[in-house]
């Protein structure tokens, strides 16, 4: 039976994996109700564990160091509550190889090398270019469909993150380029950054500690 996660975690853990998110994107992220959100988070600033951040125009939550503790420990009980390590594990692997495929296509859309420079812009002015890239990220959003069965069918919380990325290659292949490696969006790059950092933090792997990283 698949492992329904507390409200206490999902918002908690929302915040992490978004980096900086206010009480609406945690509401839509986790599918609970922005009144409890609301309530939850000023509760979660109390303890120690977020603190609200405002930086050019934009405010949200973030986590502390407390925390990251915190959620890391909430986390740990969940994957052994769920006997979800495998699962985990095997998505994780799995994303590793893909992980290359997608930074690749992501640098392919910002940047198109001429022959005085390497780093240069891509314009969007060849539409074959472009509609490589696209296709490359509609087989990546295929695969990625196949890697998260696994830990979604543990962890309920892990559903969803195909059906985000396909959301945002729909709106880039309509003309909407950010969608494909903007911030501030859902696009295809962020929601693949956050399944990175879920996946990491439900292993207890820090950051640049997976093999190959320096």
């Amino acid at each position: 039976m698949t492992h329904a996660s507390s409200s206490d975690l999902l918002v908690l853990h929302a915040v992490r994996v978004t980096g900086v998110a206010n009480d609406a994107a945690v509401s839509q992220r986790t599918g609970i109700a922005q009144d409890t959100v609301c309530e939850l988070l000023p509760d979660f600033a109390a303890y120690g564990w977020v603190t609200h951040v405002a930086f050019g125009g934009t405010s949200g939550w973030t986590l502390t160091e407390r925390g990251r503790d915190e959620d890391t420990r909430k986390l740990a009980e969940e994957l052994d509550e769920a006997d979800a390590q495998v699962a985990v594990e095997q998505a994780h692997k799995a994303f590793e190889i893909l992980n290359g495929r997608l930074v690749q296509a992501c640098t392919d859309w910002q940047l198109r090398a001429t022959e005085g420079d390497r780093l240069a812009s891509n314009d969007h002015s060849d539409p074959a270019w472009d509609a490589r890239v696209l296709n490359e990220l509609t087989v990546i959003g295929g695969e990625l469909t196949q890697l998260i069965g696994g830990p979604a069918d543990a962890l309920a919380r892990f559903g969803g993150y195909d059906e985000r990325f396909s959301a945002a290659l729909t709106r880039a292949r309509a003309g909407e380029g950010q969608w494909v490696a903007g911030v501030g969006v859902a696009s295809c790059h962020a929601v693949w950054m956050e399944l990175h950092e879920d996946l990491l933090s439900t292993l207890g792997i820090p950051r640049g500690a997976e093999p190959g990283t320096r």
